[in-house]
């Protein structure tokens, strides 16, 4: 399991979260209506700092993680990051670990 955050996806991040060099931004399950990789949820993203991050990838100056506890939401799959210039937006693709 592993976070891959492409470069134009972590600019992406810093522009619309006014993200500078050396914060963090958490993703985590919660809750939702719409299906992610599990029914009943889909991955959030939070700014603050980590207290046990597992998974991680720094880029462009910006650590991008999940938390210990939040890691189950990826068993068996790598999170894949990607900008879409179309929509001007993030593309989550689970990509399953082989």
């Amino acid at each position: 399991m592993n976070i891959v955050m492409s470069t134009d996806a972590a600019r992406w991040y810093k522009r619309e979260l006014n993200l500078d060099q050396g914060d963090c931004v958490r993703f985590f399950p919660r809750y939702s209506s719409g299906g992610g990789l599990h029914p009943g949820f889909s991955l959030g993203i939070s700014d603050e700092k980590p207290t046990h991050s597992t998974l991680f990838q720094d880029v462009e100056g910006i650590h991008f993680y999940l938390e210990e506890q939040d890691v189950w939401y990826l068993e068996g799959y790598d999170l894949v990051v990607k900008y879409n210039e179309s929509e001007d937006d993030i593309d989550y693709v689970y990509e399953e670990v082989k």
